[in-house]
């Protein structure tokens, strides 16, 4: 035991947690929060003001505006900073897709009004970009229809990310209209089910020796993820419709299938060779080096300035150090065949999320924990600040602060380390100081911030509304010991109590 060393000690610690987590049945829900989260992340134009994810800033602002048109808005599609039409509109699609066939599930989790604002960002982008008959800036349907071709043929620039095959596309838009073609359809669907049941007659999807559905090298997470969400919406048509799949070796009932997505999830939430979630921020172990740009550079509220392209490559790209801001929820490229997986920033192949991987994770989570119950420490309700009009939105009490005969047992010192001005707008960059101030460990903090208008690091946010927490590394405070958060904003500086302790 003396020859471990500290770093071992933490991987031994972190399997043992991740084998209790097994042991108890993976927290769908939480993880569901947090994929929710991404793309909030994944943001492109100019922020709401009740945007969860605080690192992010305002971007891409005068796009189109060179050729007269609005293109503000939409998401990036994975590590960089690009916004590709055809992922993003297969992104909403799947999203849609999850919030229809899954409604009932993302309600009773109260997560729906998240789900449409996901939605809505990148609907909101489609539309503006569509500015004419047979324009989206992008040229699509009836004009593909008439001058038929493939997506990477007109915009050669995306030829070496995405390929499409044209009449996939077609297929996607037109399918409801033919009955013989989804007969067709639902013959290869079938194939395909079959075939990631092992049930094919020998003609199967390759699986790693840990049990991941592969495909390829290059981000192969976003395939599982895919079927995974389609055998469980596919179970679900089964089960209403009393049917079973019919499949070269028998008659395969729905819950089958719905205990191959739960196989792939369970695989992407930690229950995998190397005990790692590869959704970033679920479980005590995922990837820290995670190649996306917002997420390995610190934010600009914290540096205040910009950081070029040559200046990100040199200091932040190659630093070995994990990303300065966890991009909860991003589903990561994912191991190799063999269930290999290296943890660096380079290896864009493994450690890069993309919004298509992430996007049939939305029903799938909301699928698996309706059927498995509340599990873990999820709490039904979403995080808040809420979006605009979340449909089961109700206004949380604010916590008041504890009287004198409940006096908390640590103290809040603040100062202004920093100010500065943009236009009439004079910003303040505020630190506070916790301190225990009492004889025992303070456990569990929790703290309401009222008055934030601006950014705030240092600090989890709790489920209720304006309530925080410490990060998990710092959830004990010994006697005497204090620790910090910093938050940025103009005018008058944010009131901190305390809620609540153990």
């Amino acid at each position: 035991m003396k020859n471990l060393n500290f770093a071992g000690l933490c991987l031994l610690l972190g399997m043992l947690v991740l084998e209790a987590l097994v042991a108890e049945g993976f927290n769908y829900g939480d993880a569901l929060d947090k994929t929710l989260m991404f793309f909030e992340a994944q943001r492109s134009g100019k922020l709401p003001a009740n945007q969860r994810v605080k690192w992010r800033g305002d971007s891409g602002l005068k796009d189109g505006y060179l050729q007269g048109v609005n293109l503000v808005g939409g998401y990036y599609d994975a590590g960089d900073h690009v916004k590709f039409g055809l992922p993003m509109a297969y992104t909403v699609t799947m999203l849609a897709w999850g919030a229809i066939d899954f409604r009932k599930e993302l309600t009773d989790l109260d997560q729906m009004g998240y789900a449409l604002w996901s939605i809505g960002w990148g609907t909101d982008y489609f539309m503006k970009a569509h500015t004419q008959p047979n324009v989206l800036w992008a040229q699509l349907f009836t004009f593909a229809d008439r001058y038929r071709g493939l997506y990477d043929d007109s915009i050669q620039n995306a030829k070496q990310f995405y390929t499409s095959s044209g009449y996939s596309i077609l297929l996607e838009g037109r399918g409801g209209a033919y009955t013989s073609t989804l007969k067709q359809y639902q013959a290869k669907a079938n194939y395909f089910a079959c075939a990631c049941l092992q049930k094919n007659d020998g003609y199967n999807i390759h699986k790693t020796p840990g049990g991941l559905m592969y495909v390829r090298e290059w981000n192969n997470l976003q395939y599982a993820s895919a079927a995974a969400f389609l055998l469980a919406v596919y179970s679900d048509s089964l089960s209403a419709a009393n049917a079973k799949l019919t499949c070269p070796e028998g008659q395969i009932p729905p819950q089958e299938l719905l205990d191959f997505a739960r196989s792939q999830a369970d695989y992407f939430l930690g229950k995998n060779p190397k005990s790692m979630s590869y959704l970033v921020g679920y479980g005590p172990q995922y990837p820290i080096h995670v190649h996306h740009r917002g997420s390995s550079i610190a934010s600009i509220f914290s540096l205040r300035s910009t950081v070029q392209c040559v200046q990100g490559f040199e200091a932040w790209y190659r630093r070995p150090e994990g990303n300065p801001n966890v991009i909860y929820g991003a589903l990561v490229g994912g191991p190799d065949q063999n269930d290999n997986f290296s943890d660096d920033r380079s290896n864009y192949e493994q450690t890069e999320p993309t919004l298509s991987g992430c996007a049939p994770l939305v029903g799938l989570f909301s699928k698996l924990q309706s059927v498995s119950g509340a599990a873990g420490n999820y709490h039904e309700k979403a995080p808040v600040p809420h979006p605009a009009t979340p449909p089961s939105y109700h206004e949380t009490r604010k916590t008041q602060e504890p009287s004198k005969s409940q006096e908390a047992p640590v103290e809040f010192l603040h100062s202004i380390t920093k100010t500065w001005t943009v236009g009439p707008t004079t910003y303040y960059r505020h630190r506070v100081i916790i301190k225990n101030k009492s004889e025992k460990p303070v456990k569990d903090l929790k703290l309401v911030v009222e008055g934030l208008t601006g950014s705030i690091w240092g600090l989890i946010p709790a489920q209720q509304r304006n309530t925080y927490e410490l990060p998990q590394w710092q959830k004990v405070l010994q006697p005497g010991s204090e620790c910090s958060f910093v938050y940025v904003q103009g005018g008058p500086q944010a009131k901190v109590t305390v809620q609540s302790y153990n």
